[in-house]
């Protein structure tokens, strides 16, 4: 992936979870937090002011002074550039439904899994970057990034090659060095501790974690380093060699 950076506009009134939010973003490569508001007033000065910088809304439906589907729908008139994302205890099919038909681009229900969280921001990046410099795109193409197939369906044929099934700057010898060694750890590892087990530097390590957790072979989760600083940490799932073996 490229190393552009995209800008986030927290929306959320209880200061507990936006802070959680901001915690995880910071630590989530590619992406940074542009402002946080509490209420839709605060979103809609900060969208005026810092449009130009911010790509993603992370929006609750429950603010005190606007709906979050009212907010949804004057972003998406006067935003069209801005992808919004309903971060919310709602589960109503309702609020749900007009959610999905205003164009959100994911919808998570609280309380988020750290996992979960890092499958929609790895989804967001690579579909704006796959998107960012193509004049046009055929039907495989565009399945292909937006990942419109059946459950359980592959993404790519058996019969490609090994280089057209992983994508570039991963490497299936240090994928496997990299699942092995999460396998034979007692907990869970940061980026840091891998980078020491591979031999390799921080950022390498954490490109091969992240985009194992992008194909839900392992997962990620916040944790606290021995000063209290939150710090994103990596468990092997169980299907995790199979995955690699099916490639």
């Amino acid at each position: 992936m490229s190393d552009r950076q995209y800008g986030i506009l927290v929306v959320e009134d209880d200061f507990r979870i936006a802070d959680i939010h901001r915690a995880f973003i910071e630590k989530s490569e590619g992406f940074y937090v542009v402002g946080m508001a509490r209420n839709g007033s605060e979103a809609k000065a900060l969208m005026a002011e810092h449009a130009a910088n911010i790509q993603l809304i992370l929006l609750d439906a429950y603010l005190p002074d606007v709906e979050g589907l009212e907010l949804l729908w004057a972003i998406r008139r006067d935003y069209v550039h801005v992808d919004i994302v309903m971060v919310t205890a709602a589960r109503e099919v309702e609020t749900i439904s007009e959610a999905l038909r205003g164009g959100v681009f994911d919808y998570l229900i609280k309380p988020i899994e750290a996992a979960r969280m890092t499958q929609m921001l790895t989804r967001f990046r690579r579909e704006r970057e796959a998107l960012a410099n193509r004049a046009e795109m055929n039907q495989d193409e565009l399945d292909s990034v937006l990942a419109r197939l059946k459950p359980g369906e592959p993404l790519r044929a058996k019969s490609q090659s090994l280089s057209q099934a992983l994508p570039k700057g991963i490497d299936r010898l240090t994928l496997r060095r990299v699942i092995d060694a999460l396998a034979d750890a007692p907990d869970s590892l940061t980026a840091m501790q891998m980078a020491r087990i591979m031999g390799a530097s921080r950022s390498t390590a954490r490109r091969y974690l992240e985009f194992l957790v992008a194909e839900q072979a392992v997962s990620a989760e916040l944790g606290y380093g021995d000063v209290g600083r939150p710090e994103r940490r990596y468990r092997l799932l169980k299907t995790a060699h199979d995955w690699l073996d099916s490639l």
